[in-house]
């Protein structure tokens, strides 16, 4: 008897001192966020699904759909996708070779992801935006997502501790008081959180869906505004819901000094 009542109380206390959840994000990283004049540059591109601060990877389907937008324009790249390994999971990536001054907006639409967690499917509608020899006009277009973050500030060329403003869209038009998931991507694994509590913050949005978050450190941040879809997938026969992200990823840099 003491000890199923011993047991019990562990249970209890272990439930009761879960750690905060860690976000998914869906993540397109490329190899530079600004590329300057000179000779003709490629981009290599990374696309991965993952727990970007803990560098937990999950499995990443070839995507639905992945583009780039430049000059008014989409091009379809997912044909020019390879696979790939990111946080030992599956990934992908592509080289893009930027011909022409402009604002190159690369997205990508993954396939649903069952997370049996959260009982429920994840779409993050995925973008970033890579600004190329000195020209800087269009940075705040909208590529028309199902749900998108459209940046207020330049999402390039910013200092760590600058402020990044979005407004969260879905369907085109802005979420009001839209809750925005921010986390950090520690890529060489050397930045530690001092609780679980700081590993994802979460900010909401205005009346307007207008957010802002002042970054506290150089490298890249995704931003992740979520919402329900309407729409439901089938699983086991059962009607399940589908979590739909608007994700943008923003790199920051330190001073470099003389």
């Amino acid at each position: 008897m003491k000890k199923t009542i011993f047991s019990m109380t562990l249970i209890v206390f272990a439930l009761l001192t879960v750690a905060p959840g860690f976000a998914h994000y869906g993540m397109v990283i490329p190899s530079d966020s600004m590329v300057m004049q000179g000779e003709n540059k490629t981009v290599n591109m990374k696309l991965s699904f993952s727990h970007p601060f803990e560098l937990i990877g999950m499995e990443l389907e070839k995507p639905a759909a992945f583009g780039v937008m430049a000059n008014g324009k989409k091009e379809d790249l997912l044909g020019t996708l390879k696979n790939a390994k990111i946080m030992d999971h599956t990934a992908w990536e592509a080289d893009y070779k930027i011909k022409r001054p402009g604002i190159y907006m690369f997205y990508m639409e993954p396939k649903p992801y069952w997370e049996p967690a959260e009982d429920c499917f994840i779409v993050h509608y995925t973008k970033t935006v890579v600004t190329a020899f000195g020209d800087d006009e269009g940075w705040d277009a909208e590529i028309g997502l199902k749900t998108e973050i459209v940046p207020l500030s330049k999402p390039f060329g910013l200092y760590a501790g600058n402020i990044f403003q979005g407004i969260v869209k879905l369907d085109g038009k802005p979420v009001p008081y839209a809750e925005v998931e921010v986390e950090y991507y520690n890529a060489d694994g050397k930045s530690e959180a001092p609780t679980d509590y700081m590993v994802t913050q979460t900010i909401k949005a205005d009346q307007n869906g207008i957010f802002t978050y002042a970054s506290p450190k150089a490298g890249w941040w995704g931003f992740a505004a979520l919402n329900t879809s309407d729409n439901k997938i089938k699983h086991d026969g059962e009607d399940k819901d589908v979590e739909i992200g608007a994700v943008i990823w923003v790199e920051f840099q330190d001073w470099k000094m003389k």
